[in-house]
């Protein structure tokens, strides 16, 4: 500080610097009435701390000799302090634009609440519920119960209970129900799923001796009946959703394991992942295996998702047989894993959704955007073709064209779905790439930011979940002034 302090008086900074004695103290900067207002809003600490880093940066930047004397004047002060504590304030977690064409993403929240799943979150939110309170006995509740009436009649079971995610119910389950003994699970089964997260994994977590039988491609139903022995605890499917063995294979169905176990004494555990309680294909989409129906195949235990095919919250349902599920229910671990009263909430809404069967297309977002037919898609993209084309011009051009979407980058991620969009492609082809890189930045940084995807040398956008055309439309000048 003295050396520059030395030079300033020299008169060797350079004309239009800043120099220390220009640089405010924490507590004349705090004193400015725009600052003082922030302090008023959110408080005094909060702000100082602001404040107090600005003015280390500006001291920093003197000695280094690029603070222009403009950026140390009140207003300048106070517009950088208000940019502070609004970046700092900012949420991390923020709405997005999803228009990569895959309704169902993991990158991006996978399923949207439905209405009444807000509403009802809210409300329980907003003042003290019943989570573990009996209103009929006014003594302590379960938690499970608020939801394990609906689960148990959708579904068909005996009984249900929850935790926080599939990936937690599967393994709570084999934890309950075969630690420190066996469980065999076809080799074709043993599925990664999101995060390196593999079901070999699991099952050491579990405390489980897993037992492969069969083959990648085949397995028979000898190699579930040749591989059981004393120790052996739980039979165990694995729904392979989010991949697809095709050509020379053989799978045993959960009928024909059911009547393998059963006949020793055994349970029969299946995971589903997905989750769907609505049979697809009567939209046009894939058909997937409901948890319904693995019960009246006899399994004894089934697990899935909530926020995926459901449509709800994060959430792993566990349905099955009263034997099992009072294990599971019972075991330690349950604790640890269970549902807060958030997800619980929105997922009670959720489920009551289901009870009205003829609107669950209408009312559950996920469903909504998977049925929604290329036709519209298409009509909003030819809406929206000219002020796009505007906003990216004249860098680069745009077109509405047919589109292949997906299901979910987890769930059925293999299965296609017709859409439409705008594709947007650099007019020059040298340095292609570089251009469409900064579009997608762009693109993100925008106050509500679109998230596409690029293909083939253009930048798709799949419209078919866009919803609110409107906000999208609205940005669309702040797009092209990034781009300008």
């Amino acid at each position: 500080m003295a050396r520059l302090e030395e030079s300033v008086v020299d008169g060797s900074r350079a004309p239009g610097k800043a120099s220390p004695k220009d640089l405010p103290s924490v507590d004349r900067l705090l004193r400015e009435p725009v600052v003082a207002q922030l302090v008023a809003e959110h408080g005094h600490s909060c702000v100082a701390q602001q404040v107090r880093l600005l003015v280390d940066d500006l001291r920093s930047r003197v000695l280094q000799g690029t603070l222009e004397a403009s950026e140390v004047g009140a207003e300048a002060l106070s517009a950088a302090v208000q940019q502070r504590v609004a970046g700092r304030l900012a949420p991390r977690m923020r709405n997005v634009l999803n228009l990569t064409g895959t309704v169902i993403h993991t990158n991006l929240g996978r399923a949207l609440l439905a209405d009444e799943a807000l509403a009802h979150l809210l409300k329980m939110m907003s003042g003290p519920n019943n989570l573990e309170y009996d209103l009929a006995t006014g003594g302590r509740g379960d938690r499970d119960s608020i939801v394990e009436e609906l689960l148990t009649t959708l579904t068909g079971a005996e009984a249900a209970t929850i935790v926080n995610n599939n990936a937690a119910a599967v393994l709570l389950t084999i934890a309950a129900l075969a630690r420190d003994r066996e469980v065999i699970v076809s080799r074709g089964e043993l599925v990664e799923i999101g995060g390196a997260f593999r079901m070999p994994d699991v099952m050491a977590s579990a405390g489980a001796n897993m037992v492969e039988v069969g083959t990648t491609n085949r397995t028979h139903p000898h190699d579930y009946e040749r591989a059981i022995n004393d120790r052996t605890a739980l039979l165990m499917k694995v729904h392979t959703s989010n991949y697809a063995v095709q050509g020379f294979t053989s799978a045993v169905s959960e009928a024909e394991l059911s009547a393998i176990a059963h006949a020793r004494g055994l349970p029969v555990a299946t995971d589903l992942g997905s989750g769907a309680l609505v049979d697809l294909a009567a939209w046009g989409l894939p058909r997937e295996p409901m948890p319904q129906e693995m019960l009246a195949a006899g399994c004894d235990v089934v697990t899935f998702s909530g926020d995926k095919l459901l449509g709800g919250p994060q959430a792993g349902l566990i349905v099955g047989s009263r034997a099992s599920i009072g294990k599971i229910r019972k075991y330690p671990m349950k604790r640890a894993l269970r549902m807060s009263k958030l997800p619980l909430a929105a997922l009670e809404a959720t489920l009551m959704i289901y009870l009205r069967s003829d609107r669950v297309a209408q009312d559950l977002p996920t469903l909504r955007l998977l049925t929604r037919p290329e036709s519209d898609i298409r009509r909003l993209a030819q809406a929206l073709f000219p002020a796009v084309a505007e906003a990216v011009g004249p860098r680069f051009s745009v077109s509405v064209e047919g589109m292949q979407g997906q299901i979910g980058s987890g769930s059925l991620p293999v299965e296609r779905l017709a859409s439409a969009g705008l594709a947007i492609a650099p007019v020059a082809k040298k340095g292609a790439g570089r251009a469409l890189d900064e579009l997608a930045t762009a693109l993100r940084r925008l106050p509500v930011p679109v998230i596409g995807r690029i293909s083939e040398d253009r930048l798709l956008l799949d419209l078919r979940c866009l919803e609110d055309s409107a906000l999208f439309a609205a940005q669309l000048p702040a797009l092209r002034q990034a781009l300008s």
